[in-house]
């Protein structure tokens, strides 16, 4: 998918003419539920010659209902759009939530998405998706308006693990504890970080630690703390190990509320300052902690060094 096939607005849609096969949903996470109803988009698109898109949504509903509030996302928008791109799919619309579009009567949004989008074959939602002011419409309204528009509605059954729904929410609630392998088992993919690295301190350097600092914000904070992770090129599959810290770093920081994620690999550092890097969570080590003194924070660093490179060669 180019550049040009990633939309910030349904009226902004511009596209050869062909059955377009359409994903809606806010998606956060992408996890296994979402990429069945993404999937079935393209396959069908597939099958018939069509383009498979998703419509999805930003800032989160919650932002304008909740400002005090809001529900934080999994995703933003830009990690989002990366792996929509890796799914297969033609296209991406990133349609802004906004008061006037929440607004919208539920019986008027299957037209309104028809009149931006002509060439509408078919729409994919999970079976519990809610549309229009006040999350009036469901799934069989939907279907009705697809009846009016000629337009197919598929909606999937929600997918379960270990006897529930898979569900943002529940990967949000493992996210903060730092239970890494239970989210990525619901995401069906490693949790990830995406971002460009920027000059540090050299703290780490200082005392043969040397990191890779990652401008990289996120809404929903992870469990802060020490990570087993796995890093490469953004767009390469080609992974380091690493050890990393993603917090406030309370012993070299004296007041900070933003966290930084550090990065240190294992074995040879073939990355720097401006590298724009891809960060997989695979095991939470420890929380993080505050320590006396550096010659302290050294010491315990090298034994999760020490741990991980135990754990990989085990």
């Amino acid at each position: 998918m180019s550049a040009s096939h990633i939309f910030q607005a349904l009226d902004s849609v511009q596209l050869e003419s062909r059955p377009i096969h359409l994903a809606i949903g806010m998606f956060d996470g992408l996890h296994l539920g979402h990429q069945s109803v993404i999937e079935a988009a393209i396959h069908s698109a597939r099958r018939s010659g069509g383009l498979a898109g998703v419509l999805t949504f930003w800032p989160h509903p919650s932002r304008l209902f909740r400002p005090e509030n809001p529900t934080p996302q999994i995703m933003n928008p830009d990690d989002k759009v990366a792996m929509l791109l890796e799914l297969g799919l033609d296209f991406a619309v990133v349609h802004p939530f906004s008061e006037h579009f929440a607004s919208m009567d539920a019986d008027g949004f299957l037209p309104f998405v028809r009149s931006c989008l002509p060439d509408l074959h078919s729409v994919y939602v999970g079976e519990n998706w809610r549309f229009g002011r006040g999350r009036s419409g469901d799934v069989r309204q939907l279907v009705e308006q697809g009846r009016s528009e000629e337009i197919t509605v598929f909606s999937a059954p929600r997918v379960n693990l270990n006897g529930k729904p898979i569900s943002s929410t529940r990967i949000r609630q493992h996210l903060i504890r730092g239970e890494m392998a239970e989210a990525n088992e619901l995401l069906g993919y490693s949790y990830f970080a995406r971002g460009e690295v920027h000059p540090g301190r050299q703290l780490g350097r200082k005392f043969g630690v040397p990191t890779l600092n990652l401008d990289w914000r996120s809404e929903l904070r992870p469990a802060f703390g020490v990570y087993a992770v796995r890093v490469g090129l953004d767009g390469s599959r080609e992974r380091v190990e690493g050890i990393a810290n993603f917090g406030l770093r309370p012993t070299v920081e004296a007041e900070s509320d933003q966290p930084v994620l550090e990065v240190h690999l294992l074995g040879d550092c073939p990355w720097g300052v401006g590298d724009e890097l891809r960060v997989e969570w695979w095991d939470f080590i420890r929380p993080e902690q505050k320590f006396d003194d550096l010659v302290s924070l050294r010491s315990q660093i090298q034994k999760d060094i020490d741990l991980l490179r135990a754990r990989s060669s085990g």
